[in-house]
């Protein structure tokens, strides 16, 4: 019996070494943070549709793609200029108000990526749409493949006329 208890607690005190020494590693990383603006001149909305739920006036479920350029001032990630984005997500939305997810990836100047998945909420007022969000970074390529962070955006948005403006701040470190 005694054996088996020691035999228990120590591959138990194992596992969880074999599962804090990542963590260590990830934490000892050295955080980085970038913010970036994208006026509704660099922004596009390429891909949209609406489709009326049919329980209340005025809910919908959206599909969406925004294309976003940056060819002033881009953030640099890891030695790299930030040269376009993607945002591709849903919405569920009554009167302009409720909430997202999406996934945002971000294209580098040598076509390096990572990808964020996004939470938002969306508010109405005056006619205009605005998002929150916030999401971890879950992939990357090349010299970004072991990114982590995350990702924090705003957006101002009109449905009707397709116009889009964000900003965002990235806060990343790179694992060896």
């Amino acid at each position: 019996m005694y054996r088996l208890t020691t035999l228990t607690l120590t591959a138990m005190a194992l596992v969880c070494l074999a599962v804090a020494l990542p963590g260590g590693n990830a934490a000892a990383q050295q955080k980085e943070q970038v913010s970036y603006k994208a006026p509704a001149e660099n922004s596009k909305v390429t891909q949209q549709q609406n489709i009326d739920v049919g329980d209340v006036p005025n809910h919908i479920v959206r599909s969406y793609e925004v294309h976003r350029t940056y060819p002033t001032n881009p953030p640099i990630i890891n030695g790299l200029k930030l040269f376009e984005s993607w945002d591709r997500g849903t919405t569920d939305l009554i009167d302009g108000n409720g909430g997202s997810s999406q996934y945002s990836v971000y294209v580098m100047e040598n076509g390096d990526r990572f990808v964020a998945r996004m939470t938002n909420v969306v508010q109405s007022s005056g006619g205009k749409l605005t998002a929150t969000g916030v999401g971890p970074i879950v992939s990357g390529t090349g010299k970004l493949v072991a990114i982590q962070g995350t990702v924090r955006i705003g957006a101002n948005f009109d449905l009707k006329a397709g116009t889009n403006d964000g900003q965002g701040t990235i806060e990343y470190s790179i694992g060896k």
